[in-house]
């Protein structure tokens, strides 16, 4: 089904609200400078400011190599803009392009690991723009440059290539040709034509356009078979008006004139200009197995589903994330930096690009590993008409593209640094990465995938519907097509709450459990449970006009799949009707769980916030229950049962972790876990090997199950304050539906995270009911 991208007036302001908010909220801006060396005594002080800064200094001075040994310019970038031609804004000038380039920044850092300035230049001609960045080589070890208008882009960056010992790179020219080159090549092979036969137009002028048109050119594509459209039509031998230099380049003998004479018998559109420039009819003049890349932003030059309504047989890209084949910079420019940075290449040049291009469209005929299926919910990618380009979270990119431009710059001789060993740099770059944080968007792919599976979305209610926090994230949860919610509470003041905060609310059921058709039928089932442990059948009715026990009971009944309690109620008190009501999976011990996400690390905290002092053979269960859990995400569990000591078995905690680790081996004797041992112990392979190499965990511990309470919720609430990590959870265990209960100090993006795992456990949980009927 088509999706829509219209939004109303209304729509877009309140998102244009949100992205204020987003920018504004705690310190402004998307970007800060943290310090890489500790300098909190005096003697840091003296090493990094005066007078020890004097020493690399004069090293420097001695030899200016040394630059690269003793500051950050080897993984520095400038991302540099005069504003001129900011997304789709046009000229809006340097200071409104700031927030941009920030963004930009963002991308370097998160996906190749580069550390970034934004530098906005305010100037009247190209001449000052020039002159303005060449002052700016000492600085930094690479040149970006973004959002400049057309023509004046090629001159700048020509003339910055020319004069600059530094890599300078256009991506906006650059960036789009390098992606849909590889998307090319691809769709060529797939279809079995040739790039020198293929006749190919390109519906768009400027800087994009010219740049995608000479690699097309240097990868095989014969400059005669190339017709260029702008505004104009088409881009002739002759023609005058509206034409530069850079124009002149693909001015053609023909006599086609308009962007629909040129289609006619094409085998490949480019489409790098306005949505809907292309019509159904205008395709179906093309060649066989046409080769359709429109893409225009936000809105293609034609959707991919009406191209293949016209044209079942095309191949079609487009620059959205929300089709297959997306043609996206970001799997570019991170990693042509870094390869560049890396060799200390002197500049970005052609025989780089060309090898980015190659790389990208030979990962992409690779077998897709599952960590990157598991990132898009456990979609499965396979070559072919739908997969011609890799993802941009696959974590190859970067291990492909930079060795490929790192080899291409050693060859063309523009490289001041040869790397010697690639197995050794390999490594250097797997390190960049780490575990990336996308651990909750894996788990938004999965619950989309289930739900396409299942078909239908999983039903999550809210107990606590006047909650501020819960409602807008339950709009989140609707604006990623999450879940189904079902909000619990007063109408009137559920509506209200919505309208004081903005949240659109419309087409989610609200129950105002008094006034439900089966709320009588969920007294009577309480009562009949609780009636033997001091519950009458008025209690029974009090307790279930409490929107925690009704949505329990909806739980329970399969009324719905999941719920969400907690925001505005202490753990205890939340905790207590799901116990009451849903109760324990068979043979489960009730516990918290929580999600600790740092940069080079996943951890499962367990017991967080159930039971004040666990024995053994409760803790065995909680760390197979916990095992599950990380098994829902496709992580091989390894479980370390933490003490004061190493495997001594002391008495005390040391003797009852060990004997938890035991029970849990028997229990599932394929499950690696080990214990009693510290915690450090448990997440240094490097301790490991070294002092404790008998260890049965086989690797660092990515679950850590405490010896009680205390320990476990001070561990995870310390991290969560002082650490660089991002704490999800708690996470209820052991319940036999999916419930979970928040925190009171809870927020909106916490929430949601709550939302998305609990979606996501309730359709196991209806995978496994399944299977077992």
């Amino acid at each position: 089904m088509e999706k829509t991208t219209e939004k109303s007036a209304h729509d877009i302001a309140v998102f244009e609200k949100e992205a204020l908010e987003f920018h504004q909220k705690g310190r402004p801006g998307k970007i800060e400078v943290v310090s890489t060396k500790d300098c909190n005594t005096e003697k840091a002080l003296s090493l990094a400011y005066s007078p020890g800064v004097a020493a690399p200094c004069k090293a420097i001075a001695k030899n200016p190599d040394h630059v690269y040994d003793y500051t950050s310019k080897g993984n520095l970038v400038a991302v540099i803009s005069d504003g001129t031609a900011v997304l789709g804004l046009g000229n809006i000038g340097p200071l409104a392009a700031k927030p941009v380039m920030e963004g930009k920044g963002i991308l370097f850092k998160n996906f190749a690991g580069i550390d970034v300035f934004d530098i906005e230049v305010k100037s009247s001609s190209p001449a000052e723009f020039i002159a303005a960045i060449k002052t700016l080589e000492p600085t930094f070890g690479g040149i970006n440059l973004e959002d400049i208008k057309a023509p004046e882009c090629f001159e700048i960056e020509e003339t910055l290539k020319r004069e600059m010992n530094i890599p300078v790179f256009h991506d906006d020219q650059h960036g789009t040709a390098i992606v849909s080159g590889a998307a090319l090549l691809n769709a060529c092979h797939i279809i079995g034509k040739k790039l020198p036969e293929v006749k190919l137009v390109i519906n768009g002028a400027g800087a994009a356009a010219i740049s995608c048109g000479k690699i097309f050119v240097s990868l095989g594509v014969k400059i005669e078979n190339v017709l260029m459209c702008d505004s104009g039509g088409v881009i002739y031998k002759g023609r005058t008006s509206g034409m530069n230099k850079y124009k002149e380049i693909f001015a053609n003998s023909t006599e086609k004139r308009t962007l629909t004479e040129a289609l006619n018998g094409a085998d490949v559109f480019i489409g790098l200009s306005v949505a809907g420039a292309v019509t159904g009819e205008m395709i179906m003049q093309m060649a066989k197995d046409p080769i359709i890349f429109a893409m225009a932003n936000p809105d293609p030059e034609i959707t991919p589903t009406m191209a293949r309504k016209y044209r079942p047989d095309a191949i079609v890209a487009t620059g959205r994330s929300d089709y297959p084949n997306q043609v996206n910079n970001v799997l570019g420019f991170p990693s042509i930096f870094r390869g560049a940075l890396d060799t200390r290449s002197t500049q970005i040049n052609e025989e780089m690009k060309l090898a980015a291009v190659h790389a990208l469209a030979q990962l992409a005929r690779q077998g897709v590993p599952d960590d990157v299926s598991a990132s898009y919910g456990g979609q499965k990618f396979k070559f072919g008409k739908e997969y011609l380009i890799p993802k941009p979270f696959d974590t190859r990119v970067l291990l492909w593209v930079a060795p490929a431009v790192a080899k291409a710059a050693i060859k063309s001789g523009v490289a001041k640094k040869p790397i010697t060993d690639w197995a050794v740099y390999h490594d250097q770059l797997e390190a960049i990465q780490g575990p990336k944080k996308v651990f909750i968007r894996s788990a938004i792919h999965r619950v989309r995938t289930n739900s396409e599976r299942i078909g239908r979305l999983p039903k999550i209610v809210f107990a606590e519907g006047t909650s501020s926090k819960i409602l807008k994230a339950i709009r989140l949860c609707i604006d990623e097509n999450l879940c189904e919610p079902i909000i619990l509470g007063d109408e009137e003041r559920i509506l209200e709450k919505a309208k004081l905060h903005d949240i659109d609310l419309t087409g989610i059921q609200m129950i105002n459990p008094a006034y439900h058709p089966k709320f009588m039928n969920y007294v009577e089932e309480l009562y009949n449970r609780r009636q033997r442990k001091g519950i009458n059948i008025k209690e029974s009715e009090r307790l279930m006009a409490d929107p925690s026990y009704f949505a329990s009971m909806m739980i329970d009944q399969g009324d719905a799949d999941g719920m969400i309690n907690g925001a505005t109620t202490n753990y205890s008190e939340a905790v207590k009707p799901i116990l009451h009501t849903i109760g324990l999976a068979k043979g489960a011990v009730p516990a918290g769980l929580n999600i600790i996400l740092a940069e080079d690390k996943l951890l499962f905290f367990a017991d967080t916030t159930v039971n004040f002092n666990p024995t053994s053979e409760q803790l065995a269960k909680i760390a197979v229950q916990t095992a599950q859990v990380a098994e829902y995400f496709g992580l091989k569990p390894r479980v370390a049962m933490l003490s004061f000591s190493n495997f001594s078995g002391a008495p005390g905690t040391p003797a009852k972790m060990k004997k938890a680790m035991e029970l849990a081996k028997a229990m599932r004797p394929d499950l690696m876990v080990d214990g009693d041992m510290q915690a450090d112990t448990a997440v240094s392979s490097e301790i490991q090997n070294r002092i404790f190499p008998f260890t049965g965990l086989g690797g660092e511990a990515n679950i850590l199950i405490f010896p009680n309470l205390e320990s476990a919720n001070i561990s995870y609430k310390l991290l969560q304050q002082v650490g660089q990590v991002e704490v999800l959870g708690p996470f209820l265990l052991g319940v036999r539906r999916a419930a979970n209960v928040l925190q009171r100090t809870t927020t909106v993006d916490t929430i949601f995270s709550s939302v998305v795992l609990t979606a996501l456990e309730s359709q196991f949980i209806t995978d496994w009911r399944n299977k077992k009927h």
